[in-house]
């Protein structure tokens, strides 16, 4: 059966799968990182689990894959296939797509974790019949795709969709980025859990707390969260202004909250927006199986290959796995489109 290796790279966790053309995940599994050992042994296991998925396909299915998509952290340059940076990992500069193509003989497309998983949400998850459509992934930092005619724009030097530094508070709170007042650091899921964590004492409490206490209408998660809403409208509303979306879709940590967050953000948006057109606010559907979708996708447009995964997927029916393994210990704890430790520093 032909098919395409999917790779997902995490700051503590690997998914993969094997993805066949009609978008099914046909296998999946799960391994750690392992980058307390460093950035070399990351890389290494990153090679190793590939080199194992296509063993997997040529015993199981009769031969091995025809291309492999790979997905991770950090500064991208896709065109050349680099993982240029990432903080959570440790690298610079590495050549992940030639490695992974001489160890694997084929064809190898390298992506940026949070494009990846938005080329998935945009093509067969909550945007898909959308033309326009904007994907914003709020986690540890918040990163963005911007979706055109079903691609996703890695712009001119690979930082297009960078939202998270979006100024929305000048002067406000310093960012590792170099400016100051970012949106990442009011609205992402770290800055509420860390707002949370010194308003009620306890160094342990995230923002699934917080918007725990929120349901409940303890004042100070109150105001926190209705600070980290108003700060994502405002920086929402600068991207509706320059990319006029039809929907803007939102996953990540903080998006699990559902319309604890979405009910206020979308009044949020609406009271500020006056000549844009107000897009459909969605939240992301593909869970963490978006990664591994997004990276089966760039394999099968490295091949030129539109049957059944850019216009025919099923986004329901795609993430039932026919031989799945359980997840292992290690990988990340939000789902898999919020990896963005490492989009914190730019160059």
């Amino acid at each position: 059966m032909r098919h395409v290796i999917a790779l997902d790279v995490g700051g503590t966790g690997m998914k993969a799968a094997l993805v066949g053309a009609d978008g099914t995940l046909l296998h999946e599994d799960r391994r750690a990182t392992g980058r307390e050992r460093g950035p070399d042994a990351v890389i290494a296991a990153i090679l190793d689990f590939a080199a194992d998925l296509r063993a997997h396909g040529a015993e199981r299915f009769g031969e091995p894959a025809v291309a492999a998509g790979v997905a991770v952290p950090g500064i991208v340059d896709e065109t050349r296939g680099v993982a240029a940076y990432a903080a959570n990992l440790g690298w610079r500069d590495v050549p992940l797509r030639d490695l992974l193509t001489d160890r694997l003989g084929c064809p190898v497309a390298l992506g940026h974790d949070v494009r990846t998983g938005g080329l998935a949400e945009g093509r067969v998850g909550a945007g898909r019949g959308a033309d326009r459509f904007l994907f914003v992934a709020l986690g540890t930092g918040i990163a963005g795709a911007i979706g055109v005619d079903g691609r996703v724009e890695a712009g001119a030097h690979g930082f297009a969709g960078e939202i998270g530094h979006i100024v929305v508070r000048p002067g406000g709170t310093p960012c590792p980025c170099g400016q100051h007042g970012c949106l990442e650091r009011f609205a992402s899921a770290a800055a509420v859990s860390e707002a949370w964590a010194a308003a009620c004492g306890d160094p342990e409490a995230d923002a699934a707390d917080c918007a725990k206490a929120v349901t409940s209408g303890e004042p100070n998660a109150v105001r926190i969260w209705q600070g980290a809403v108003d700060a994502l409208a405002d920086g929402l509303v600068t991207a509706l202004t320059l990319l006029d979306p039809r929907t803007l879709i939102i996953g990540g940590g903080l998006a699990e909250a559902g319309e604890t967050l979405f009910t206020p953000l979308r009044d949020a948006v609406r009271r500020r927006v006056t000549f844009q057109k107000l897009p459909a606010i969605v939240p992301a559907a593909l869970g963490d199986t978006a990664g591994c979708l997004g990276a089966g996708l760039l394999a099968w447009d490295l091949l030129g290959t539109t049957d059944g995964t850019t216009d025919g997927a099923d986004a329901t029916g795609s993430t039932e796995a026919t031989d799945s393994t359980e997840a292992a210990d290690g990988t990340d704890a939000t789902d898999g489109t919020a990896t963005t430790d490492g989009m914190e520093v730019t160059p």
